[in-house]
C-alpha cells in the first residue's frame, strides 16, 4: 500500500496548506473548550467606548471527524495492477459556513473560522467553499492484488460560537468599567481541512481516527464479497451507500431548517408595544447627524440633522425592554413613522444590508441587544438580534445609510448616544 497524499480538491483554492503536525493529535471527535491561542480579545480585558459597536467570535466548542467526500469499492487482480484511474462516487458534501444562512460573510465568520483554526492546531478553510458534489477521478499505482477502497476525504470541523462584545461591567469595588464580555449571540459553524486522496484495503493497518480508517469502514470487509474471486473493476459497498443514504437525509432536513429561518413571511403583528415613556433621539456623538427613519417603505434609516421638518422621524421609544447580565434586549419604535427598525428579511444575510423600518411584530430581525457605556456616559452600540451583526454607518455624511456589519466598524462609527429628548 502506497501511503495518502494529500491533495487540495476542485474549486478549494490555494487557501489551505498542508495540515501541521498537531493535525494528529487534534484530530479525535471531542469537544474542546474556548480557544485562548485563537483568540485575538479574551473575557474580561478592558474595551474603551469606541469599542461598543464591535464585537469578536469566542469558540465555545469544536469537534473533529474524519470525514469521506469520495468513495469507490474496487478489486485489482493479477493482471490488473499498475496505475488506474477510477471514479468515485459522492458520499458527503462539506460546505463552510457561520451561522444561519449557509455562507461565510464578512469579517466576523472569517475571524472565527481563523479562531478555529488556530486553537485546534489546524489549516481549515476559512472563505466559502464546498468539496465537490460531483464523482471525481482517483488515479492510483496498484503494486498488489486485492480489494480495495478508493477515496477523497478530509477532517471535518464543526461546532459553536458565542459574541464578545464590548458592555459595562460593575467593579467589586462597586466602580464600572467596561469590558469585553460574552454577549447573547450565538451560533454554529463547519468547516474542513485539505483534501486528501488514497487507497486503502481490509488487511492494511491504520491509525485509528484517521481519513484511511473511515475509508476502511466502509469497506465490507468481513463479508464474502471480501475475500471471493472477483472480476476486475467495481464493487458495490453496502457501508458507502448507508453513508450516502444518511448523509443525503441529514442534508435535506438541513435545508428544510435553513428555508423556515431565512425565509421572509410578514412578522406576527403586536396587539400593542409596550414601550418607555422616554423618547431618543440616536445620535453620532458630538456631532448633529442622528438616525432618521424613512418617509418611504423602500427607503432605509439614514443619518440626518434634526429641523422643524424632521417630523418625529428621528425620536425613538425603547419598547418590550428586557435585561439579562447587563445587556438591554428592545424593539426601537418610530415616533414619526410608527414603524419598529428591522433588517428587511430578504437581504438579511447579507454584509452591510441596510436598516429600515416595518409594521411592528413578532420578530427578531425587530430586536436589538443595546451594549451601554458606564454610567453617567450615554454612549451605546447596538446589534440585531437575528443577524447578530452590528449597527454601523460607512461614513459621517447627511443621507449615509444605517447598515449592519457582521463585527461592527472597528472605527468606532458604530458607537452613538442614547440621548433622550
Amino acid at each position: 500500500m502506497r501511503r495518502t497524499r494529500p491533495r487540495l480538491g476542485r474549486g478549494l483554492g490555494a487557501l489551505v496548506a498542508t495540515a501541521t503536525a498537531a493535525v494528529g493529535l487534534a484530530a479525535t471527535p471531542a469537544a474542546a473548550t474556548p480557544a485562548a491561542s485563537g483568540q485575538t480579545v479574551q473575557p474580561g480585558q478592558a474595551c474603551t467606548a469606541a469599542d461598543l459597536g464591535t464585537r469578536h467570535p469566542i469558540i465555545k466548542s469544536a469537534e473533529v471527524a474524519p470525514t469521506i467526500t469520495h468513495f469507490k469499492g474496487w478489486y485489482v487482480t493479477e493482471g490488473s495492477t499498475g496505475n488506474q484511474s477510477v471514479n468515485t462516487n459522492t458520499t458527503e458534501t462539506i460546505s463552510v459556513s457561520v451561522g444561519l444562512n449557509g455562507t461565510v460573510q464578512g469579517s466576523f465568520a472569517v475571524e472565527a473560522l481563523g479562531s478555529v483554526g488556530a486553537s485546534l492546531g489546524l489549516n481549515v478553510q476559512v472563505n466559502y467553499t464546498s468539496t465537490s458534489s460531483t464523482s471525481t477521478s482517483v488515479t492510483w499505482n496498484f503494486r498488489n492484488p486485492g480489494y480495495y477502497g478508493l477515496y477523497k476525504g478530509t477532517k471535518k470541523v464543526t461546532g459553536t460560537y458565542g459574541s464578545l462584545n464590548c458592555n459595562r461591567t460593575q467593579q467589586g469595588d462597586g466602580s464600572w468599567a467596561l469590558k469585553w464580555t460574552e454577549g447573547p449571540d450565538t451560533g454554529s459553524y463547519t468547516t474542513f481541512t485539505t483534501l486528501e486522496e488514497g487507497a486503502v484495503r481490509c488487511e492494511d493497518k491504520v491509525p485509528a481516527n484517521s481519513i484511511m480508517r473511515k475509508a476502511q469502514d466502509l469497506l465490507d470487509c468481513g463479508s464474502a464479497t471480501a475475500t471471493a474471486k472477483h472480476p476486475a473493476g467495481p464493487v458495490p459497498s453496502a457501508k458507502a451507500e448507508a453513508a450516502k443514504a444518511g448523509h443525503e437525509a441529514e442534508e435535506a432536513a438541513k435545508a428544510e431548517k435553513s428555508v423556515r429561518a431565512t425565509g421572509s413571511p410578514a412578522p406576527a403583528t403586536r396587539a400593542a408595544l409596550n414601550c418607555q415613556s422616554a423618547v431618543n433621539k440616536i445620535d453620532v456623538p458630538g456631532k448633529p447627524l442622528n438616525w432618521s427613519a424613512p418617509l418611504l417603505a423602500n427607503d432605509g434609516i439614514r443619518l440626518r440633522q434634526s429641523n422643524w421638518t424632521s417630523a418625529h422621524l428621528d425620536n425613538w421609544r425603547l419598547c418590550n425592554v428586557t435585561e439579562r447580565n447587563g445587556v438591554i434586549e428592545a424593539s426601537l419604535w418610530n415616533w414619526g413613522n410608527g414603524g419598529c427598525a428591522t433588517i428587511p428579511a430578504d437581504i438579511a444575510n447579507r454584509e452591510q444590508a441596510y436598516l429600515t423600518t416595518a409594521t411592528c411584530g413578532e420578530d427578531d430581525l425587530q430586536r436589538f441587544y443595546i451594549y451601554r457605556d458606564v454610567p453617567g456616559s450615554s454612549k451605546i452600540g447596538l446589534q440585531n438580534k437575528y443577524t447578530g451583526s452590528m449597527m454601523g454607518h460607512d461614513r459621517y455624511a447627511d443621507g449615509e445609510l444605517i447598515r449592519q456589519y457582521s463585527s461592527g466598524r472597528q472605527d468606532g462609527t458604530g458607537t452613538y448616544t442614547l440621548t433622550r429628548v
